[in-house]
C-alpha cells in the first residue's frame, strides 16, 4: 500500500513544490497539493493549518510543508493537536524523525536546502518507520501533554 502525502508551502516555498512533489511519486506515494497555486504572498500559518488537518483527519497520511526556512510553518502546524511537524535539515534527522518521533510532517526550507538533500530527505522518511519501543512513550507523552509553564 503506498503512501499519501498532503503537500503545501507559501510563497517563499513554493517555487520547489512541483520538484517536490515528482520526487514523492517517484518514491510511489499519492501526493495532494494543497496550494498555494502561484508565488503571490501569503501567510504560511494557512497553510500549514490546511495541511495539518488534512494529515490528521486522513489517519495512516503524512504532509510536506515548506517556506522559506521551514522555521515558520513547522510551528504553525505543531499547533494543530496530533502533528509531528519536524523541521530537517538532512537526510539522518529526516531519517531519525520518523524513527524516534513518529513525524507526521516533513518540513524543511526551499532556502536552506538543495534539490539533492530535499530528494534524499524525501525518500528517507518515506523509507522509514517508526521504531515504537522506548520512542512509543515518549511519543505518547508530545500527545497527551497540555505543556504550561511548569513543564514537570
Amino acid at each position: 500500500m503506498s503512501k499519501k502525502f498532503y503537500i503545501a508551502t507559501d510563497h517563499a516555498g513554493f517555487a520547489i513544490k512541483d520538484f517536490v512533489k515528482e520526487v514523492v511519486r517517484n518514491l510511489g506515494c499519492e501526493i495532494i497539493d494543497l496550494g498555494p497555486d502561484s508565488d503571490d504572498r501569503v501567510d504560511y500559518p494557512d497553510f500549514a493549518k490546511k495541511c495539518a488537518n488534512k494529515v490528521i483527519e486522513d489517519e495512516g497520511s503524512f504532509g510536506i510543508l515548506i517556506c522559506g526556512t521551514g522555521i515558520g510553518i513547522s510551528i504553525a502546524a505543531n499547533k494543530v493537536p496530533g502533528v509531528r511537524a519536524a523541521l530537517c535539515h538532512d537526510t539522518y534527522t529526516a531519517k531519525l524523525t520518523r524513527m524516534h518521533n513518529d513525524a507526521n510532517i516533513l518540513c524543511f526550507g526551499e532556502r536552506v536546502v538543495g534539490k539533492g538533500v530535499i530528494e534524499d530527505m524525501i525518500e528517507a522518511f518515506i523509507n522509514t518507520e517508526f521504531e515504537g519501543g522506548r520512542h512509543a512513550g515518549r511519543v505518547g507523552k508530545i500527545e497527551s501533554c497540555q505543556f504550561g509553564a511548569n513543564l514537570g
